[in-house]
């Protein structure tokens, strides 16, 4: 009993640190066949080849991971919605739509590195009346921390520090919404990478869910549903599950 005891705290020790963001692992990250299209995943949803999902052997259904092809450095974030794969060596199973943005369909299998980005959360479908804070982000390697024993602020090393341009807007027109985050951390690596990679203004709502508060990160401001169209084809491209918001 003893020995069954401290196996179990064991087991559920490593399933809590595979579960933290900021968890990271380097293997071999494959593709799922076009047979699975379809067919009903772990998680019970069923698997599509358009959606950027994956499969993986121990992190909580739900969870975010960015994934990272360690041969071209392109990378995409999908979301755990099944288990496997069951091949020694390989890490994580990829939807062919995040296969495609790593570059690796041709070949089949690549070597990665994953990292959890965002711990499962409930996504919030109520559009709420909240102001949205525009977030201008520029990363450098340091954060502001608490106030020394001499009253100054001190800066740590090896961690981050952004630039925050915040302005609260009433919402209109249309926007793409890239996803919803409970860690504003999270939100503002993302939308770092955001302006970057699609070169438009970045927006935030804040709302809620359960009692927690919900970020939702809305990228490019359009006046019409076809402007947001064409644009969410540009952004579908990183963000494969991204989908059209219009904000009343």
């Amino acid at each position: 009993m003893k020995t069954t005891t401290i196996a179990l705290l064991l087991s559920l020790f490593f399933l809590s640190g595979y579960s933290q963001v900021g968890y990271s692992q380097e293997g071999v990250a494959s593709v799922y066949a076009e047979k699975f299209e379809g067919r009903t995943t772990a998680s019970g949803e069923s698997y599509s080849y358009r959606k950027a999902t994956c499969a993986h052997l121990n992190l909580p259904f739900g969870t975010l991971v960015k994934v990272t092809n360690l041969s071209n450095n392109q990378a995409v974030v999908v979301r755990v919605n099944d288990r496997g794969p069951f091949v020694p060596d390989r890490i994580i199973d990829l939807s062919r739509s995040a296969a495609e943005k790593l570059g690796l369909l041709a070949a089949g299998t690549a070597k990665v590195r994953i990292e959890v980005v965002e711990k499962p959360i409930q996504s919030t479908t109520n559009q709420a009346n909240n102001q949205l804070p525009i977030i201008s982000n520029q990363t450098s390697n340091q954060v502001i921390t608490p106030k020394n024993s001499e009253g100054n602020q001190t800066i740590a090393p090896e961690s981050e520090l952004y630039e925050l341009k915040v302005n609260l807007i009433q919402p209109k027109g249309f926007t793409i919404q890239i996803g919803s985050y409970k860690e504003i951390v999270n939100v503002l690596r993302i939308a770092n990478d955001l302006k970057n990679s699609l070169k438009k203004e970045i927006q935030i709502q804040v709302t809620s869910s359960n009692g927690e508060k919900i970020y939702r990160l809305f990228v490019g401001s359009f006046m019409s549903r076809k402007e947001a169209e064409s644009f969410k084809e540009k952004a579908a491209k990183i963000y494969p599950d991204c989908f059209i918001v219009e904000l009343k």
